[in-house]
């Protein structure tokens, strides 16, 4: 009689160790296409964010025939003087632009909570009593001036987190910032002393004086408080950058969040926006961070902006040039420097955590990956401004390149480069 002899065979030791070996180099090969993969959807998830803003923006002009203002909401209130200083009884025109987009991007109920008065707060302890709304004591219509706003009370809506102004790729969340934004209105190429003087500090209307010179340098898709509408785009929409991605400020030093501000009265960043880095504000051992105190080779900025209030992309409501604007002066991901007032403008590029560059809205609705390699003219070049002369004087083309070009509405540049291949 035949038997079978046939037995089951296992693996050998050695076998077993080249299997494992092989997987090992597999997942070595694997993991950073996976992580790159994740990063793609991140940033594919940001751009349609932003086109999302686009069709507000679009939808909000429909509507009203103009674009949300950047310095939007009530009066100079009933508490103090000058719209910069505290109180919660107005909004004090210290709204972003992107307060009033809310309800066209389905923000409907959150625009209800800032559009009537309230009594809620983040901490759940009493409305401030400097509101002037008693009986009960309550918020006003279209909130407090968020740019001196109490965060340890707690205006709800400022410190709402909205989906649709977040970046996946930026980690910031929570305290000291309010509710983030990773998008932020573009003013043009040409910050300086006089963005801001269309108004006096009562809000009243400036003179014809502070008018022109708000005017030289509002060069950009929007204004501060003051209302621009398509027409005003004369370079055409397809040409003009609306908003572009900024990084929110982390508290890392990193100069592309963190703000180098030089202090009262300097205008060196307005007449050099490379100052800081020639100032070697920047560590040699780590350019993209400031240089920090005792580092050697280097020299700490005079201070950086960190208040809550103040900091980059920190409360999607707060108007201030440091929060929620950007100048195509130097090209993304460069360094953030402000001179003179902190409420004044600087280089405050756009900025991000994608690879190489980040997004840009362009005023027709398209949402365009720009590199930090996109050309940008002389660096050093003081920016255009009223007084000035040459190729500083108002109504100058752009000193800063196609970059600066793109940052202007009507400076009759040619744009011959193709931007959305």
């Amino acid at each position: 009689m035949l038997r079978k002899t046939d037995r089951s065979r296992g693996f050998t030791l050695v076998e077993l160790l080249v299997v494992i070996a092989i997987i090992g180099v597999l997942v070595g090969l694997l993991l950073p296409a996976v992580q790159a993969a994740r990063e793609a959807a991140r940033r594919m998830s940001c751009s349609n964010n932003f086109k999302q803003i686009g069709l507000a923006i679009h939808n909000y002009h429909s509507a009203y025939k103009q674009l949300p203002l950047q310095g939007a909401g009530t009066g100079i209130g009933l508490n103090t003087p000058n719209w910069w200083q505290r109180g919660h009884d107005a909004s004090k025109e210290c709204l972003s632009a992107l307060v009033g987009l809310l309800p066209f991007m389905e923000q409907q109920a959150l625009w209800e909570k800032v559009s009537n008065p309230s009594t809620e707060t983040v901490s759940g302890a009493p409305v401030p009593g400097d509101t002037n709304l008693i009986n009960p004591q309550r918020w006003p219509a279209m909130g407090p001036s968020p740019r001196n706003h109490n965060v340890g009370v707690g205006y709800i809506p400022w410190a709402t987190e909205i989906p649709t102004l977040r970046c996946p790729s930026d980690p910031g969340t929570g305290l000291p910032a309010l509710g983030r934004t990773n998008y932020a209105m573009c003013m043009g190429d040409a910050p300086g002393p006089w963005h801001n003087s269309f108004k006096n500090g009562n809000l009243t209307d400036s003179g014809s004086w502070s008018h022109r010179a708000a005017r030289a340098q509002n060069r950009g898709f929007f204004m501060n408080r003051r209302e621009s509408k398509f027409r005003d785009i004369l370079d055409g929409l397809a040409n003009t950058i609306a908003m572009g991605e900024i990084r929110t400020d982390l508290g890392d030093r990193d100069v592309r969040s963190a703000i180098s501000w030089r202090g009262r009265g300097s205008q060196d960043v307005n007449n050099n926006p490379s100052f800081c880095r020639d100032a070697q504000e920047v560590s040699p051992e780590r350019p993209t961070i400031w240089c920090a105190p005792g580092e050697t080779n280097c020299t700490p900025p005079q201070r950086l902006v960190s208040d809550s209030r103040d900091s980059r992309g920190g409360n999607w409501a707060n108007f201030r040039a440091t929060v929620t604007q950007v100048f195509t002066t130097l090209p993304p991901n460069k360094e953030n420097c402000v001179g003179q007032w902190i409420d004044g403008p600087g280089t405050l590029p756009p900025s991000s955590n994608h690879q190489g560059g980040c997004h840009i809205l362009m005023g027709d609705g398209a949402v365009i990956f720009i590199t930090d390699s996109i050309e940008a003219g002389n660096p050093n070049q003081g920016s255009v401004r009223l007084g000035q002369q040459g190729p500083r004087a108002p109504g100058q083309k752009s000193p800063y390149g196609l970059w600066g070009a793109l940052g202007t509405k009507a400076g009759k540049e040619t744009v011959e480069e193709k931007l959305n291949q």
